[in-house]
């Protein structure tokens, strides 16, 4: 056919004898100027743009600004692009009717929807360069567009043309839309003025895009770029050369800030508040979220809606594809000349609907319209999500900083329940919201799919419909089923994980006792019931996995068969494939149903829970502090100025963050009173009053102590006095600061009007030591050197790794009670604050430390400061210093006064306090000869980083693994971390549940696929049999009459043999659902069950070396968090996993066999698709741990704060602590945010890809259609095309998932590779005596001993003798081997010369179970396990009740705990909490007394017992060991004076060895010098 603009069938095609404009090809013609126009003008301006562009690609995204009707242009550009599309479809199809080509009928078309790509391209360079004088051009463009498609719709409606014409209407359409683009272009130059006005408009970009710290660029970006994520592009290919790191990932804008969603929320919860009050009823959370949130949250289900209606086109362009393939034979053609106007053929729009070509194309459009929607939804409800939780995060945390503290102690507010509102409460309602379109979404959906399915197959489908609504209560009860299995795993796990603590915790012990195994198994036993639980957990969990798989079959099925028997008409293939496709559509929202509606359920919860806490009592409004997040915000209202001040880091300047002032005081008071509290009477919160009728007054500039016995109410007239309590009557009255002070300095005003306050318990941050001192006051050398030198706090910090800027609290380093507390009177001490209250400071310190803090930080460095000191205090001693002094007795002031007062009017107060002091000193004299608890304190410091050090010679080959470990590194370190899949790892998690069950699920899961494709291929056939001598039979329910009865009865017996096979076809798909989802479930049960088993005993028997060398915290990990995902999360990974894939893969199959062709298309895509996934891939991990590690310290920060309440309030820090709880709520939030996005990133692409498959295989198909293929396979080819859009991001998400999971496997298998000790020794147990020792002999021979083999010797050619029952003492430095010896008794280190015969036999060839039972030592830390006392004496249960009672009476225990309800079986908490640390060595010692051994070693258990027990002890060791062997590892030289042997070691060498008294008499021996020194 030859070509040619007008077409030459007709003579008159370029006459023009009505007028040139009735030449309807000239008109055509016309249209295409103002294409070309635009074309010529604006290819120059973009190109010479770009080439000095170049330069400066990276344009910062400062420059992005948006001209007015910016969004509104983007749409109609599209809906012009969208339009343009279908008059070229019209016009290629009209041009096919026509006896030549007529090029005029497309090709205007083809050049306009080129100009509108152009212009919108054009309009972004612009718009970026911000140039507006160049949108001249497009504004000339659309007026001459306009003009052109004006002259042509009138032409048109000359010709009497109207709406039932396809081209009148696409003309019409364009003009509109030409009009409105019009319009959108004058607004520009109405608001920017850039031309036809004098004055052009200056303006700014938004401040977010000033502040470079901004990377979250979603909101500002234009829209193309908004639904396909184009703008994280750089930071998802970036990933995959460098790790994401927190600064990679910038800041939030400002308007996703927690402080501006807060704001929002608050002011829609104190409408809320003042309108209940006045109905007396409380304020609804519902409503001020709706308030604050429900604008995006309309949004967002509009996009759904919009979404679910777009993927109904799916299964329609599928019916009519395969439709008229079907009917294309029979479709005659009509003689089509009558519709000629202009020359030229004119369509209806239905005409245009019958061509499948162009079905396929709108296919492809409503995918890619569909998947954009949907994602476009999703993002908008994540968003409002994370603002949400923002919020409401801010709002529990304000209302934390104000609750009353007796809440907090009376047990009404727990810190449990803070942290559950915190982690869980608004996490639930965040996800409610995740969900919350589907709300609404879900029931349309479904009244659709089950109108369009009636449409489709008449009532049979409703059969269908009815299967799958009556299975949907199933789903929701096993969801709900599934929620309290795993809240009752989660009680055995942390039952289990407090059992695995204790043994860590005490590892030495049970390892010297051999009580390992017994420990362990209490251990299996709770993981036994555990994964009983989780047994039932796997088995919901397969059910909800199955009914999810099954459901869709046995709906097709119960439709099918119905329809077969029923209904006269024959189910042709393109309704089987449509209702087949519509039935996958509405499992989606059943299946989702059950879970939004759990969620809803739980967020009325959650919001309920939240009420009562905002509602909550608060402190007192009427004390000297109120610091409110925002005490008012009017003035961020009036003008951002105020937020900005936030974010150039002003923190404490920002309006609503200013300090209340404290109370105006009375002009009568005398300004020498600091505080003063007159007819006080206090509350915790009952009405009783803890304090009454306090009248006192603290001078200021001085030193007030306050005494009396313990519970008198000291520290309860501290937080009186700040406040803290409730108020019965009375008033506190503080003085004010002098106002010429106030005015100069802004910060000490601060300061000055806080309280520098150190409580009992002592309180740390998670931050560095000098963060804990300085406390956000700006740091000073000089005075952070007096402090610590006053607190004696250097020697503890030199121990420390990276001295004062080690982390401790929480997730620090763990400090001992008397390091925390000298840091935080430290802290007290730095504050530059009038007044100082410390709160029992001496407590926890030894006689020294107290001294020492009373004379250099108290008297010394506070006085010279002329600061008001009050002091709660037991140390009688100190009285002297006093300047004032009030005595405290039950709740009320004893006296006040001086000590001179109190000498001369309470003769007898005195004189008791003398007797106490006497006894003081006593004790001063005691604690002077002990080696100090601090020394003590500080020596298990050392020895905690001792073995952290050694750790860095060893593992070298660990290293890998310790940079994971290490969240400090942040994996910075790490350059392995491409994106490789850890196959290792994974091939040893399916190892580790043994091959059979891998065989079973291989198997099953590839049978239960090939069914599913075989189910669906029987349908092909059976709708495509018989078809050939069929007419086009349009409606369903006509019969066909012309038909013979045998004949029509023949065909229908043809029709019904299908059946059977189908049926047991889809019999057997739903049994091996059901089998393959319980064999993933029970396989990954086996594989966690074993892992577990496996790691445990490998720990329990791992050599003591190992425990020193790896913190408990990283081994606890692996019981915790890693065992957590073995046993919840991969296993349903996996499943998913494998799921997707095999769909996909299946799919794939299918459209190879029915289209080979489009196979050849799939190539690129399949590179594209492996491109996106590997980057994916790599930014998914690296966001997911920046979420992680991200979550942890905000947690934290809320834990924290509420622990230091009075602390933070005292300081008044309330400000500080916000803004802080800002800034780590809003970094979590930005590593959510980009998480998601990357999430809708990696989807967009996957659907993008999904659409472009399925549209190649529909064109494929119908071009094979005419080489004779069965409309049927084309059905089931289109069908399954359109799935593995569903499927395609599926797969990649989980494989990130399951990656992130593998880490777990990777983290427990490296310590599975743990060497164990050898418990078998070379001897049999058979060859040892049962009453070995018998004598308790010891033989040391040049014994050499190292802990490990890469280490120095510890102890070096040791030689000794101890005859049986001697009593021996081992002395020496600290270092010198002491600990080392004991340790080698029990073969715990590595004894790699010479040996120890005890009773002729050398212990290193013993079995270490008999070795380590037969011996008995006393350690130096007292450690208890929870349980009975009988428990912790007698593990094994082999001593009878006479046997303990003895060994508690030669421990002084017997009277205590006979006194215990229970006696023997009394309750003994973790860690012995419920004893004193004295009273826990006795037992210790009881215990040793228990097992009734000829050797006993005592390794200084006497550290922390009081002399006078000591000496008991001495005795009771003297005389119930009197025949055995004692050997005594002294930290007290004196304890060992009486030693029959003395051995003195030396950096591990035995220097010495005499008795005590021979060593004595030598001047120069080492052990003279020890006793003289009291080392």
């Amino acid at each position: 056919m030859s070509l040619s603009f007008c077409g030459n069938d007709v003579n008159n095609s370029y006459s023009v004898e009505k007028g040139v404009l009735s030449n309807g090809c000239f008109v055509d013609a016309l249209n295409l100027v103002p294409h070309v126009f635009l074309l010529f003008i604006t290819f120059p301006i973009l190109f010479i743009g770009w080439g000095s562009q170049s330069s400066k690609v990276q344009i910062h995204h400062n420059t992005w600004l948006h001209f007015p009707g910016h969004n509104m242009r983007w749409v109609l550009t599209f809906t012009l692009l969208f339009v343009h599309v279908c008059e070229i479809a019209e016009g290629i199809v009209s041009n096919m009717e026509m006896k030549s080509n007529h090029l005029h009928l497309f090709l205007p078309a083809f050049m306009g929807f080129i100009a509108a790509t152009t212009s919108v391209v054009y309009y972004h360079n612009i718009e970026t360069a911000n140039f507006p004088k160049l949108l001249l051009a497009l504004f000339i463009y659309w007026v001459l567009a306009f003009i052109t498609k004006i002259i042509k719709l009138w032409k048109f409606a000359d010709e009497g043309m109207g709406m039932e014409h396809l081209r009148f209407c696409i003309t019409a359409l364009l003009v509109v839309l030409y009009g409105l683009l019009m319009a959108v272009e004058i607004n520009v130059i109405r608001v920017r003025k850039y031309v036809f006005f004098a004055t052009p408009q200056r303006v700014k970009p938004p401040e977010d895009l000033q502040d470079l710290g901004v990377r979250f660029l979603q909101p500002f970006v234009n829209l193309l770029s908004k639904a396909t994520y184009w703008w994280m592009n750089s930071l998802i290919i970036g990933a995959h050369k460098r790790p994401i790191e927190l600064k990679k990932i910038g800041k939030l804008p400002i308007a996703m800030r927690a402080l501006t969603n807060y704001l929002h929320l608050k002011d829609a919860y104190e409408e809320q508040r003042q309108h209940a009050e006045d109905l007396d009823r409380t304020p609804s959370i519902w409503r001020s979220m709706y308030r604050a949130f429900g604008r995006p949250i309309l949004l967002s289900s509009t996009f759904r809606y919009m979404a679910d209606l777009l993927g109904f086109a799916g299964p329609l362009c599928i019916s009519g594809i395969v439709e008229h393939l079907d009917n294309k034979t029979e479709v005659v053609k009509m003689n089509k000349t009558e519709d000629l106007h202009f020359g030229v053929y004119f369509m209806s729009s239905t005409e245009l609907l019958q061509n499948t070509y162009v079905l396929a194309v709108l296919l492809f459009l409503a995918l890619v319209l569909q998947r954009t929607f949907l994602q476009a939804s999703y993002y908008v409800t994540i968003e409002t999500g994370i603002n949400l939780r923002g919020a409401l995060l801010a709002m529990i945390y304000n209302k934390i900083l104000r609750l009353s503290t007796s809440n907090m102690s009376m047990g009404e507010m727990t810190l449990g329940q803070i942290n559950n509102l915190v982690a869980i409460e608004t996490n639930q309602l965040m996800w409610f919201l995740f969900l919350c379109p589907n709300l609404w979404a879900m029931p349309v959906q479904i009244i659709m799919g089950v109108i369009l399915l009636h449409y489709l197959l008449g009532y049979s489908a409703l059969i269908g419909a009815l299967v799958i609504v009556l299975l949907a209560p199933i789903q929701y009860l096993i969801a709900t089923k599934l929620a309290d299995t795993q809240k009752s795993s989660l009680d055995y796990s942390t039952d289990r994980l407090k059992k695995t603590t204790e043994i860590l915790k005490g590892i030495k012990l049970l390892k010297l006792y051999a009580w390992e195994n017994i420990f362990c198994n209490s251990v299996l036993e709770t993981r036994g019931k555990e994964l009983t639980s989780l047994r039932t957990f796997a088995f919901y969990t397969s059910m909800s996995i199955f009914m999810n798989a099954a459901i869709p079959i046995a709906a097709v099925l119960a439709t099918f068969v119905t329809h077969a028997y029923f209904n006269m008409s024959r189910l042709s293939p393109a309704e089987a494939f449509a209702s087949l496709a519509l039935f996958h559509i509405l499992v989606t929202p059943l299946f989702l149903l059950s879970t939004v509606v759990r969620f809803a359920v739980k967020a009325v919860v959650s919001v309920q829970k939240l009420g009562e806490f905002l509602q909550s009592e608060e402190i007192g409004d009427d004390s000297w502090r109120n610091g409110d997040m925002s005490v008012t915000l009017v003035s961020s209202k009036k003008q951002t100025g105020t937020t900005k001040a936030v974010n150039r880091k002003q923190r404490y300047k920002m309006d609503s963050y200013e300090q209340p002032m404290r109370r105006q005081l009375r002009p009568t008071e005398t300004e020498d009173m600091a505080v003063k509290v007159s007819d006080g009477y206090f509350t915790w919160g009952s009405n009783m009053s803890t304090l009454s009728d306090i009248n006192i007054r603290v001078p200021s500039g001085q030193l007030t102590m306050i005494v009396g016995q313990v519970g008198c109410g000291k520290s309860s007239l501290l937080l009186a006095m700040l406040g803290e309590m409730q108020t019965l009557s009375g008033k506190v009255f503080w003085s004010k600061v002098p106002d010429c002070e106030m005015l100069h300095d802004a910060y000490i005003s601060k300061n000055r009007y806080s309280v520098a306050y150190a409580a009992q318990k002592s309180w740390l941050l998670n931050a560095t030591v000098e963060d804990n001192i300085t406390f956000g006051s700006p740091f000073n050398k000089q005075r952070y050197k007096a402090v610590i030198d006053a607190c004696s706090l250097q020697p503890d910090i030199d121990l420390l790794p990276f001295g004062d800027q080690t982390e401790i609290g929480e997730r620090g380093i763990n400090l001992s009670g008397g390091q925390r507390q000298r840091i935080c009177v430290a802290r007290a001490l730095y504050q530059n604050t009038n007044i100082v209250f410390l709160d029992d400071p001496f407590s926890a310190l030894d006689i020294h430390l107290s001294d020492h803090l009373m004379q250099e930080g108290i008297l010394k460095f506070l006085q010279d400061d002329k600061r008001t000191v009050v002091l709660v205090t037991h140390k009688l001693q100190y009285l002297i210093h006093a300047d004032w002094i009030i005595a405290m007795k039950d709740g009320s002031v004893l006296r006040e006064g001086t000590l001179k007062d109190i000498q001369t009017h309470d003769v007898e107060l005195y004189e008791h306090w003398k007797t106490l002091m006497n006894r003081q000193d006593q004790e001063l004299e005691k604690d002077t000869e002990v080696e100090s608890q601090t020394t003590l304190e500080r020596k298990t410091l050392r020895r905690a980083f001792y073995s952290r050090e050694a750790k860095t010679h060893i593992d070298d080959e660990d290293e890998e693994e310790q940079e994971e470990e290490d969240e400090e590194d942040n994996m910075s370190t790490t350059t392995s971390r491409r994106s490789k899949i850890p196959w290792k790892v994974c091939w040893r998690y399916l190892s580790s549940s043994g091959f059979l069950l891998v065989f079973v699920v291989v198997t099953s899961k590839l049978a239960k696929h090939s069914v599913m494709v075989a189910i669906d291929y029987w349908l092909a056939a059976w709708t495509s049999s018989g078809r050939g001598d069929l007419s086009g039979n349009d409606d369903l329910h006509t019969n066909a009459s012309n038909y013979t009865a045998e004949h029509e009865a023949m065909r229908n017996a043809e029709h019904q043999s299908y059946v059977p096979v189908f049926i047991i076809l889809c019999g057997a798909g739903i049994v091996l659902c059901l089998i393959t989802s319980l064999t993933v479930e029970f396989l990954g049960l086996t594989a966690a069950s074993n892992l577990h088993h496996n790691l445990l005993n490998k720990i329990i028997h791992a050599p003591l070396r190992f425990f020193d060398i790896t913190p408990l915290g990283q081994i606890l990990n692996r019981f915790s968090a890693d065992t957590n995902i073995i046993d919840q999360h991969i296993p349903s990974t996996l499943e998913s996993l494998t799921r997707s894939t095999l769909l996909c893969l299946s799919a794939i199959g299918v459209v190879a066999f029915v289209t080979p062709a489009s196979l050849i298309a799939l190539v690129p895509l399949a590179v594209a698709f492996y491109f996106i996934q590997k980057y994916f891939r790599v930014a998914s991990r690296d966001l997911q741990d920046l979420d992680d590690s991200t979550q942890l310290p905000l947690l934290c920060h809320f834990s924290e704060t509420a622990e230091g309440l009075t602390t933070i309030r005292a300081f008044r820090h309330e400000a500080r602590f916000k803004q802080r709880m800002l800034e780590l709520t809003d970094t979590n939030n930005t590593a959510y945010l980009f998480l998601s996005a990357a999430n809708r990133w990696l989807e967009v692409r996957t659907d993008y890809l999904g659409a472009v498959i399925v549209l190649t295989v529909a064109v494929a198909a119908i071009w094979m259609s005419f080489y004779g293929l069965q409309p049927g396979l084309v059905g089931l080819g289109l069908t399954y095309a359109l799935t593995v859009t569903n499927y395609l991001n599926w797969v990649v998400r989980n494989l990130a998932d399951l990656e992130v999971q593998m880490a777990a496997v990777k983290k427990v298998d490296s310590f599975l590779s743990t060497e164990s000790e050898n418990y078998e020794g070379s001897l049999d147990v058979s060859q040892v005596p049962d009453d070995w020792p018998q004598h308790g002999e010891i033989k040391i021979q040049d014994l050499c001993v190292r802990y490990d083999p890469m280490l120095k010797p510890v102890l070096k050619h040791v030689n000794a003798f101890i005859s049986p029952g001697q009593k021996v003492g081992i002395c020496g430095r600290t270092g010198s081997g002491k600990s080392s010896l004991s340790l080698a008794f029990f073969n715990m280190v590595d004894v790699f010369d010479g040996k120890i015969i005890i009773d002729g036999i050398d212990i290193c060839k013993l079995p270490l179970q008999t070795l380590r039972s037969r011996l008995s030592i006393i350690l130096q830390d007292p450690v208890l396990f929870s349980g009975s006392i009988r428990f912790n004496l007698d593990p094994e249960r082999t001593c009878t009740d006479d046997r303990l009672w003895e060994a508690l009476e030669i421990a002084q225990l017997k009277n205590m705990v006979k006194a215990l309800p229970g006696g023997l079986d009394a309750v003994v908490t973790e860690g012995g909490e419920n004893f004193s640390v004295g009273q826990r060595q006795l037992f210790c010692l009881a215990r040793a007394f228990v097992r009734k051994s000829s050797i006993l070693i005592m390794d200084e258990a006497t550290a922390s017992i009081d002399m006078a027990t000591e000496n008991i002890l001495q005795k009771v060791v003297m005389t119930a060991f009197a025949d055995r062997t004692v050997v005594t590892i002294a930290h007290l030289v004196s304890s060992i004076l009486e030693a029959e042997q003395v051995l003195v070691f030396s950096s591990g060498i035995l220097v010495e060895c005499d008795s005590a008294a021979n060593l004595l008499a030598q001047e120069d021996s080492l052990f003279s010098v020890l006793v003289r020194t009291h080392k």
